[in-house]
């Protein structure tokens, strides 16, 4: 047991809580052997730069799982961490590479990103068929699971602005990168313990200049953008329809076509143009801003630069006035136009910085 004491279960407060059973002692040695050396770094060609040292890595108990992965909190180099350990199939080569694909562009993704409000990248292990992604570890859990808590009541509309400017702010300097995340979603944000959000997952993200079509692409339907669902070309407005879907989350703390399997809601939002309804209590001022993001047309929906502005002066108005939600009127057409060339200058700047 002893090349394997990266492994031993650690508690809440990083000691040891209990000794594996006989079936997890299996399972930990199936994993492990795959990820141990013996003390040293382990480093591929062209990988020194985000290697793991799997010897300072301690695995705790698993929050979270996906077909071919699985997610654990632990400790690397006295840190808290999630470990996402990805496996491939002996018995399916072409869907093995895949996933080594999908492996190496998450990992080149996250290796480039630092911002505040996208999960902070540790490191990462390549030694098929296991590969091993070490991210920050976050507290509070996803957001889907906090709305979910609070299901069916709605946030406080000054956290609904906090919470939403911070996934903004977080998907502007990701678009800023020339990346599509093409899997936002309230389980894929994540929160600090200050209520901070942060963008997560990256499994299915690319850069734009490497993003064709969705063929084949397999993403969340309840929030994904109808042309990649109908496996069109597809661009960084998705990521703004997944946005509106997400604005509407934080408004209601419901799932979108919760009444719908995931492929009759696909079906509705090509077919019928269909939406989540917005609540009659919803303010004005929201309503307005997600149905320009979740627009069945991409051109008609704001970059992200755009969305930050537009919030911020959410923020600002009702520090000024209270009732400023009860009060707003959208702007008309002139006011778009006078406002446009502000928007233009923002995503010029961006794209320049790009």
């Amino acid at each position: 047991m002893g090349k394997f004491h990266w492994f031993k279960q650690i508690g809440n407060n990083g000691k040891l809580e209990r000794r594996l059973s006989l079936g997890e002692y299996k399972r930990a040695v199936s994993w492990s052997k795959y990820l141990v050396s013996s003390g040293a770094e382990i480093k591929a060609e062209g990988e020194g730069q985000w290697s793991a040292d799997m010897s300072q890595l301690y695995i705790g108990n698993k929050f979270a799982s996906g077909r071919h992965s699985r997610i654990y909190r632990g400790v690397y180099k006295q840190r808290d961490v999630a470990i996402k350990l990805i496996s491939q199939p002996e018995e399916d080569g072409d869907l093995a590479a895949f996933l080594e694909k999908q492996f190496t562009s998450e990992v080149a993704l996250l290796f480039r990103l630092q911002h505040q409000n996208i999960i902070t990248f540790v490191g990462a292990c390549k030694k098929p068929p296991v590969f091993c992604i070490i991210t920050e570890y976050l507290a509070g859990g996803s957001l889907r699971k906090y709305l979910h808590q609070l299901e069916p009541y709605s946030l406080p509309l000054d956290l609904v602005l906090k919470l939403a400017l911070d996934i903004a702010h977080g998907m502007q300097y990701l678009h800023s990168q020339g990346i599509l995340h093409r899997d936002l979603k309230s389980e894929n944000l994540l929160l600090g313990e200050d209520m901070c959000v942060k963008v997560a997952d990256f499994g299915i993200s690319c850069l734009e200049s490497q993003c064709g079509n969705a063929k084949g692409f397999t993403g969340t339907y309840r929030w994904m953008a109808p042309e990649m669902i109908k496996e069109e070309h597809h661009t960084k407005k998705v990521d703004v329809y997944s946005f509106g879907i997400v604005l509407w989350e934080l408004l209601t703390a419901l799932t979108p076509f919760d009444n719908m399997t995931p492929e009759q809601a696909a079906f509705a939002v090509c077919q019928k143009n269909a939406r989540p309804p917005l609540p009659s209590a919803c303010p004005r001022a929201f309503c307005h801003l997600i149905n320009r993001c979740w627009s069945s047309n991409p051109n008609k929906r704001p970059h992200f630069e755009e969305i930050v502005t537009i919030l911020e002066s959410y923020a600002e108005s009702l520090v000024r006035d209270p009732e400023f939600f009860s009060s707003y009127e959208p702007p008309d057409d002139h006011t778009l136009l006078r406002c446009l060339p502000k928007c233009i200058a923002a995503h010029t700047s961006a794209s320049i910085r790009a």
